[in-house]
């Protein structure tokens, strides 16, 4: 598929119901009941706290995609593309018809929503899902293992989001899009099952560097077998790990949403058209590996120094709110920004009108009398 048609039904289909980033089996349930004449969609289990889980299946070919979203629940954007993505493949539009007969996906969009509510990474009993593969603890993880067994996919994607922190390697250019084709041994040994995400993977890049070049990162790939992605992994079924970033000034992950969308439609279109093999996997080891060189604010040569500052991200009356908190005050050379502030030697106060302080939450600082907004806009 060309790059602009894919851009034009993601205009014609974005799901506007969904918006921003708390997003919960309270914004998704109506719009599962609004397409349920051409949708079957059904609760496969529930959470600790007796919510259900939802899953529908799109499409009648013969090569099988699992995609689970919302296993951390503060984790929304995917799951906003995922109903993007589920417009357009009930809209009957004639040029995915051939990813509707050649793949069924199967579709679980908040594995975790009791986390979604509470706008949490973890269940309501505490645990990172994503840490009980093995294990196997929590309702929610019963649940994914039972769709795994049941449906016996040929590709897993496993959906995320990522957090403003992460660099596409030692640049200032945030990992706006993330991937990993996980680890299936400990010594990390590119497996021909690893090779099969990779070429994926590396399909998907090509297409997101035409929209945001140098901005594409990968997950380090230690092996941890208690991940639900290297567990899919050891059993043979090539999965990719997608991580939703942060583009500037898409604190809402709009901008990422569509990448996203962007990102399912290439590689259903290329499963679908292609043998997939793992023999054109090479362009995946020349993306770069995430740091962690970003803060959301740095005020540079304040007169202790400089200032670097984290947004917190706080549910408030159903809404996520991002509080800016001082987070390091020290020499941040090292170090990238999503906005930058130049003290220029002076003295940087707080809303108190005191020094700024490891700790202080505050929406604006004062410098030389003036108030400067710590938001972009």
């Amino acid at each position: 598929m060309q790059l602009e048609t894919i851009k034009s039904l993601y205009l014609n289909h974005k799901e506007s119901r969904l918006s921003h980033r708390y997003i919960t089996n309270n914004q998704i349930k109506p719009i599962l009941d609004s397409l349920s004449s051409q949708l079957k969609f059904e609760s496969i289990g529930k959470s600790v706290l007796n919510d259900d889980i939802y899953a529908f299946k799109i499409g009648s070919g013969d090569k099988r995609i699992l995609m689970w979203s919302q296993m951390h629940g503060n984790e929304s954007t995917t799951t906003k593309a995922i109903f993007d993505l589920t417009n357009t493949l009930l809209s009957n539009d004639s040029s995915i018809q051939h990813i509707l007969n050649g793949c069924t996906l199967y579709i679980i969009p908040i594995l975790n929503p009791d986390g979604a509510k509470a706008y949490t990474r973890i269940n309501a009993n505490e645990v990172d899902l994503n840490r009980d593969a093995q294990n196997l603890t929590q309702p929610e993880s019963l649940v994914l293992k039972a769709a795994f067994e049941a449906f016996k996919p040929h590709y897993c994607y496993n959906l995320h989001g990522q957090r403003t922190i992460f660099s596409a390697g030692n640049t200032n250019k945030s990992a706006t899009v993330s991937f990993l084709s996980p680890a299936q041994d400990q010594e990390c040994t590119i497996t021909p099952n690893r090779k099969i995400a990779m070429e994926i993977i590396s399909v998907m890049n090509d297409a997101l560097q035409k929209e945001i070049p140098g901005q594409v990162g990968v997950y380090d790939d230690a092996f941890n077998l208690n991940c639900v992605g290297d567990t899919f992994q050891t059993k043979n079924i090539p999965t990719i790990l997608f991580e939703a970033g942060h583009f500037h000034e898409d604190y809402g992950r709009e901008k990422t949403r569509k990448l996203i969308y962007i990102s399912y439609l290439t590689s259903f279109d290329y499963i679908v058209n292609n043998n997939v093999l793992g023999d054109n996997y090479e362009g995946y080891l020349n993306i770069p590996e995430n740091e962690k060189l970003f803060l959301d604010v740095i005020i540079r040569d304040a007169s202790v120094g400089d200032i670097g500052i984290m947004f917190q991200e706080r549910l408030v009356n159903n809404e996520v709110v991002f509080v800016p908190k001082v987070d390091k005050i020290e020499d941040l050379k090292g170090f990238y920004a999503h906005k930058t502030i130049q003290a220029n030697g002076l003295e940087v106060l707080n809303e108190q009108g005191n020094a700024v302080n490891l700790g202080d939450e505050n929406v604006f600082v004062i410098i030389n009398n003036e108030k400067i907004s710590l938001f972009s806009k």
